[in-house]
């Protein structure tokens, strides 16, 4: 074993330079800096592309923070996120998690997804949420006080939340929780306008078909058109497609492979333009 064993290696965190476009539909902005300004971790919640991630980046720009993105999923352990050790060569090297990285850098953790997550992993959070603000890496036998700059956040979806995936109330009860929906449609037009590059005017008919598959929702359909896949058509269109090519294949093919409900939204397409 060489003088370099137990090596520590951080990974590289994001610094947001330029100003994501988000467009505030409340007062999400102020309770979020509040939150940050008391040291309160936040919750995230509402339906899959309605912007809640282009929220996070936008207030790490506006807080001038690095931010630290993890997406949750099944096999998410507990050493995902607080780190591992790593043989290289004859040395034996510590690799900080992501959640790990960022308690010591002072970063916002955004955790997407929680509840896809284990939940012998996601217990690993609960000292960093609550008065304690201390991370327990119990592989190296260190506690990371948080310094006053770190943020957890964290976000779910509570439209698929079931028996066995939803947010036990021991997590639940220590988070601000600020809840997303889909923006208004004057507001979402504005958006997806900006965001595809297209024309006030043609960017209204995308709205308006999103809010047309919306109300399947449950009908047919698990979810309808985010505000993420009308943006998708609306770059096609403005990238030279027609609006009917674009729509089919960024928002009627994406949210189903049901051949009736497929029939269904080809008519609502065709419908609006």
């Amino acid at each position: 074993m060489t003088l370099n064993a137990f090596r520590s290696i951080t990974p590289e965190l994001e610094t947001l330079t330029t100003e994501p476009y988000y467009q505030p539909v409340g007062n999400e902005l102020a309770i979020f800096a509040a939150a940050a300004s008391r040291r309160l971790p936040v919750l995230l919640k509402g339906p899959t592309g309605c912007g809640k991630t282009r929220f996070v980046e936008y207030m790490a720009w506006k807080l001038k923070r690095p931010l630290v993105t993890v997406a949750c999923h099944d096999d998410l352990t507990t050493a995902d996120l607080v780190g591992r050790y790593l043989i290289v060569g004859d040395d034996t090297v510590w690799l900080d998690g992501p959640l790990t990285a960022a308690v010591r850098a002072g970063a916002i953790c955004y955790l997407d997804e929680i509840v896809e997550a284990r939940k012998d992993t996601t217990v690993v959070i609960h000292p960093l949420a609550d008065t304690r603000r201390a991370l327990a890496v119990d592989k190296r036998g260190e506690l990371i006080p948080a310094p006053p700059d770190f943020m957890l956040v964290i976000s779910y979806n509570p439209g698929y939340q079931s028996v066995l995936k939803e947010i036990k109330p021991s997590t639940r009860q220590r988070f601000i929780a600020l809840e997303f929906d889909y923006p208004h449609a004057a507001v979402e037009a504005q958006i997806v306008a900006t965001e595809g590059g297209i024309d006030l005017e043609r960017a209204k008919q995308l709205v308006k078909l999103g809010e047309l598959t919306r109300n399947l929702k449950g009908a047919g359909l698990d979810e309808g058109a985010s505000t993420r896949l009308l943006v998708h058509a609306a770059q096609l269109i403005g990238a030279g497609m027609t609006a009917v090519e674009a729509s089919t294949a960024a928002v009627a093919r994406a949210l189903t492979d049901d051949p009736e409900m497929t029939q269904t939204l080809d008519d609502l397409v065709r419908a609006v333009f």
